[in-house]
């Protein structure tokens, strides 16, 4: 199944760019008081990881198509966004409970909320390594762990730690826009429909502001609860 050409995605709530939900996460790491936050973006964007060179493939290939680049002030690799994505973010104090010594390999505890969030929706989904191809797609890459639907990765999440708190945030595509993934990431089409996938298939159509607002309810109720 390839894409077609609808319009994009509608949201029942106010849509940020990625620039602007990114610098926003900075302020607040730097603020290091706890925060939840989760909101939907408005338009495209290549967002790249702290280290990743401003020269890299896939930033000269979105520069080429018009796309905005922005950097993460976490890690990974590009990852591509586009209207109705799902955006979340965790902003802890280092003494939290869920943060431990372990937080940067704990996918799976930090992204505990957007796992039941997913079957409160009826999707099975769990936190696990990268199968994709080695390529500059930060879903893909072998850096680590993804959102896994099955065999095709749906998200994923990446970090940023100071002495006195941790940003754990994360991207959830709505659409898979087979065409563009495979230009900017020099990937083919057959690659990107086996490996990836994107919230409007695996949950049927659930406008992105509906889900944006059950994710925030899934992620706030997890405030304050010890891990086990």
């Amino acid at each position: 199944m390839t894409e077609t050409a609808t319009e994009s995605p509608r949201t029942s709530e106010a849509a940020v760019t990625s620039e602007e939900y990114l610098r926003l996460d900075e302020k607040l790491l730097r603020e290091g008081r706890e925060t939840t936050r989760v909101a939907v973006l408005s338009g495209p964007a290549l967002s790249i990881g702290v280290s990743q060179r401003e020269n890299a493939p896939c930033v000269v290939r979105a520069r080429r198509l018009g796309i905005p680049v922005v950097r993460r002030s976490t890690g990974g690799l590009g990852l591509s966004h586009g209207p109705g994505d799902l955006v979340w973010s965790l902003i802890l104090p280092r003494s939290e409970p869920r943060v431990g010594n372990d937080f940067s390999r704990a996918y799976a505890r930090l992204g505990a909320g957007v796992v039941r969030f997913l079957a409160e929706t009826g999707v099975t989904a769990a936190w696990q390594p990268p199968r994709g191809p080695p390529c500059e797609h930060c879903l893909l890459a072998g850096r680590g762990d993804v959102l896994r639907v099955g065999d095709r990765a749906l998200g994923g999440a990446a970090q940023h730690a100071t002495r006195e708190a941790l940003l754990h945030h994360g991207v959830l595509p709505y659409r898979l826009e087979v065409s563009k993934l495979a230009e900017l990431f020099d990937l083919s089409p057959v690659v990107v429909e086996g490996s990836l996938t994107g919230l409007e298939r695996v949950t049927g159509g659930i406008p992105p502001g509906v889900l944006a607002q059950r994710l925030r309810t899934v992620l706030e109720s997890e405030r304050g609860v010890v891990p086990v």
